[in-house]
């Protein structure tokens, strides 16, 4: 890639790296596109979930013929023909707080593509444990919010977000989870190369309506039940 801080090496950086790719829905189709596009040499995809026809207008990897399909498997289909030397590894299975630190143990960085608080609360456990990033992005009709969390230099996700929101069905323009996605792959690019300026105790927030970005300084939570306990590196 004609790009400053790739080169060979670069690349051949991306290619050594595993990534775990958490959902393979509207979030989690554009991050593993991206993903393979870019080069990444391993992707663990997770998801335990059908397609289903009301997906289609925002999960690009799942197309009509998937509908009734698991969402992995529709995935892997699509991926493998994007670029066939990457490594797949679907899992059709829940994330759980029994299965979590298996799940990512030997990952370099996580992408969250969920879209709810709970199983990300565990992503972030696990972002911890192992000392990996953890790419971070939320969506609402036509909003969106980005960041990066790095254990030892960051705040993490419970710092920011002590409590989950209330469960509930949300909208989503299909666009949204696009213009997220596609920003979170950059940070991975960023974050696994060390080139420019990730977002780092920077929370990135998007409004679609207006095409208006703006951003909000995050400072760690000293009694943080999740991270209170790592020293500033």
């Amino acid at each position: 890639m004609m790009i400053r801080g790739f080169g060979e090496e670069g690349q051949k950086k991306l290619k050594n790296t595993k990534v775990f790719v958490a959902g393979c829905g509207g979030l989690g189709s554009p991050i593993a596109t991206y993903l393979a596009a870019a080069g990444f040499g391993s992707l663990l995809l997770v998801d335990m979930d059908i397609v289903d026809l009301s997906n289609l207008n925002r999960q690009i990897l799942h197309w009509d013929k998937n509908i009734g399909e698991q969402k992995v498997k529709s995935a892997y289909e699509k991926l493998a023909q994007l670029n066939p030397e990457i490594e797949l590894d679907p899992l059709n299975i829940e994330i759980t707080e029994d299965n979590v630190y298996e799940l990512t143990e030997g990952c370099d960085i996580i992408m969250d593509g969920m879209d709810n608080f709970p199983t990300r609360y565990l992503l972030n456990r696990a972002s911890l444990k192992h000392k990996i990033p953890f790419v971070h992005a939320s969506i609402w009709g036509m909003e969106g919010r980005v960041t990066t969390f790095v254990p030892g230099k960051t705040a993490c996700l419970e710092c920011i977000f002590p409590k989950a929101p209330p469960k509930e069905k949300f909208p989503v323009l299909g666009a949204t989870p696009g213009v997220m996605a596609t920003l979170q792959v950059t940070e991975a690019v960023k974050v696994i190369l060390g080139i420019g300026k990730p977002l780092l105790n920077r929370l990135l927030v998007y409004d679609g309506e207006y095409m208006e970005f703006s951003e909000v300084q995050i400072d760690k939570n000293p009694r943080c039940p999740a991270c209170s306990h790592m020293k500033g590196q």
